[in-house]
């Protein structure tokens, strides 16, 4: 009786998402289910985790059982949704009914799929794609996918299929930003499509659709069913196995002693961070399960950002506390070394308008692979890149900024580097400060982000360096052509910045093709010598502001990026200066314009980008 209520509960749970979505193809009232789920009796999938009391491992479980069945359903008829509300309800009521057979109650079924909307064909779903033919029109006939998914899904070939399937969902998500479950589509052609294995084939099922499956598990063969035939196998099976155990034995320690060796480095990093590094630097340790329940398994809908070597997801701790996940993809021994160096120096700053870490995770198994996430307070809104007017996020519609808020994110970062550089010893240098590294919180305060480039300062002296790391534009001349970093080397970015705030426009300009690229620099200082100075301010705030405490911030921007070091101020006297408190000094001349050719050796910076918008490394928390 109970289970009867349940199903009955269901229907009309399909009736009112059928009133919620509009009309679908219509269809005959008695249609079965048009999915093959035999397959849910015999298939190895974990029951387990259903036969415990965690709702959300349950049903995460079930939903990609489900989606086997799905995929298959794709490779056969090349439609990526059931074609109406009727069809998924018989469906639902079968899967429920087979659910019991692996002791699993059929009443989870309504609570795990109060969603059903997503599995029938309607208006909403990821940029109106309904079959093959319409993802090859939006994807392309080769995607990354197509090359990156095939045959057995173990190990690295795992890694480069998931890889694929996120650079798959953003291509999508830039398609139509209002889409939804693009993932789902991504996971479902991968596994239905692409890999020749099929759904049905343990790595496919536990690595494209996150089937968790049993420790133990083998799979059973359909074809021969004569009991004669049985046994002539088995004689024959039992002839063979000896040898073929002894030789699989070989291979596999082979293969487990390869992979072992080739792993070693970054398990020794986990290892010695987890003893020496995160208890010294007070920052939580979260395990990766938390992690991915508080980014719903790192769903395109909690995608924030991302960049050359990371991805960026919104996230809700158990207690409710919003936060920036990110995943760090690149897993070579630099990328530890940046990754430990970020966590002990932010772990010894705490100001205002320096961005929070809260803790980090690292993993390293056969299945995911080498993983670094760390974990942020969440900015609500975005980075200073994001809000300039014109040179936000694609698809990003904000405001622009007012001279009050330009006014007080320019004297915010000011004081997060005078903390930095004056307010603990021994002295950080950050060596990235840029618009896609300040962050605004929901107040818009400015904090300043990303230290896994930062350096720490020897008492009295520069540092000199042949690996230079930074963005084209910012960095300052005699440390991108000699290797020589100060403090000054940070001021020189953050004038850039104050320039980049008050003008609205990009660090290097490319839209003068017969001028060729025009650093804002040299750009502000042609408009300041030619007496145009109010050509310099961004439109929306020319008539906003006083002119001449607007004139001060662009004087002291000149200043921090002149190219002469000895002409910059240090970050208190920029500060002071900003502020009123003491006058500016006359703005000495600028030998050379930086697009001179004598300085035209910048691009050999390491990965530097000539737009400004890449680095050598990820951006910041929202921005990788």
């Amino acid at each position: 009786m109970d289970k009867t209520l349940s199903f009955c509960s269901l229907v009309l749970l399909l009736v009112a998402v059928h009133d919620a979505v509009g009309p679908v193809a219509s269809a005959s009232s008695s249609s079965p289910c048009p999915l093959d789920l035999s397959y849910v009796e015999t298939f190895p999938w974990n029951a387990s985790l259903c036969l415990s009391t965690s709702e959300v491992d349950c049903c995460r479980t079930l939903l990609s059982l489900f989606s086997v069945g799905l995929a298959e359903y794709l490779r056969e008829t090349s439609m990526f949704q059931l074609p109406n509300l009727t069809a998924l309800s018989s469906c639902l009521s079968e899967f429920g009914t087979r659910l019991t057979a692996r002791s699993v109650q059929a009443s989870r079924v309504p609570v795990c799929f109060k969603s059903s909307a997503r599995f029938v064909v309607n208006a909403s779903s990821c940029n109106r794609i309904a079959s093959v033919r319409d993802w090859t029109a939006k994807v392309g006939a080769i995607s990354p996918l197509d090359t990156s998914c095939k045959r057995d899904l173990t190990g690295t070939r795992c890694i480069k299929c998931a890889k694929a399937g996120r650079m798959v969902d953003m291509q999508l998500l830039q398609l139509d930003p209002n889409s939804t479950d693009c993932y789902h589509f991504t996971d479902l052609y991968a596994a239905g499509i692409v890999n020749e294995l099929g759904p049905r084939d343990a790595t496919t099922a536990t690595c494209i659709l996150g089937l968790p499956l049993n420790s133990t598990a083998n799979e059973h063969s359909d074809h021969w069913s004569e009991k004669s035939v049985l046994k002539l196998v088995a004689i024959f099976l039992g002839a063979l196995t000896g040898v073929l155990l002894a030789f699989g034995v070989i291979v596999l320690h082979r293969k487990r002693e390869r992979e072992r060796k080739r792993n070693a480095p970054h398990e020794e990093f986990v290892n010695s961070f987890k003893s020496s590094v995160l208890p010294n630097s007070g920052e939580k340790w979260f395990q990766f399960s938390e992690l991915e329940i508080a980014t719903n398994r790192f769903s395109l809908g909690n995608f924030i950002g991302q960049g050359a070597h990371g991805l960026v997801y919104k996230g809700t701790l158990s207690d409710g506390t919003l936060v920036a996940v990110k995943q760090i993809l690149d897993t070579d021994t630099e990328g530890d070394e940046e990754f430990s160096n970020e966590v002990e120096i932010i772990s010894k700053i705490r100001h205002r308008n320096l961005l929070s870490l809260r803790g980090c995770c690292v993993t390293s198994d056969d299945f995911r692979g080498k993983r670094r996430y760390l974990v942020y307070d969440y900015m609500s809104n975005g980075s200073l890149s994001d809000n300039l007017s014109n040179f936000g996020s694609a698809g990003l519609k904000r405001n622009a900024l007012t001279w009050p808020q330009r006014k007080k994110i320019i004297l915010d970062v000011a004081k997060g580097l005078a903390y930095l550089h004056h307010g603990i010893k021994p002295a950080i240098y950050h060596r990235d400060i840029k618009a896609t590294n300040i962050l605004l919180d929901s107040d818009m305060n400015a904090r300043v982000a990303d230290f896994g480039l930062a350096k720490q300062s020897r008492e009295g002296q520069s540092h000199l360096t042949t690996r230079v790391a930074g963005t084209y534009g910012y960095l300052a001349p005699e440390y991108a052509l000699y290797g020589q970093l100060t403090e000054k080397s940070d001021i020189y970015s953050f004038g850039v910045v104050i320039l980049e705030i008050m003008s609205g426009r990009k660090v290097l300009n490319t839209s003068e093709l017969n001028a060729g690229p025009l650093l804002i620099t040299d750009w502000v200082w042609m408009k300041v010598k030619s007496g145009n100075v109010e050509e310099i301010f961004d439109e929306s705030i020319r008539k906003e502001g006083p002119r001449g405490v607007m004139e001060r911030f662009v004087h002291v921007g000149i200043l921090c990026a002149h190219v002469m070091v000895a002409f910059r101020p240090t970050i208190a006297e920029a500060l002071k200066m900003l502020e009123g408190d003491i006058d500016i000094p006359r703005l000495p001349d600028r030998p050379l314009p930086l697009n001179h050719e004598s300085f035209r050796s910048f691009p050999s910076v390491t990965s530097s980008a000539r737009d400004g918008s890449k680095s050598s490394r990820s951006h910041g928390p929202f921005n990788v």
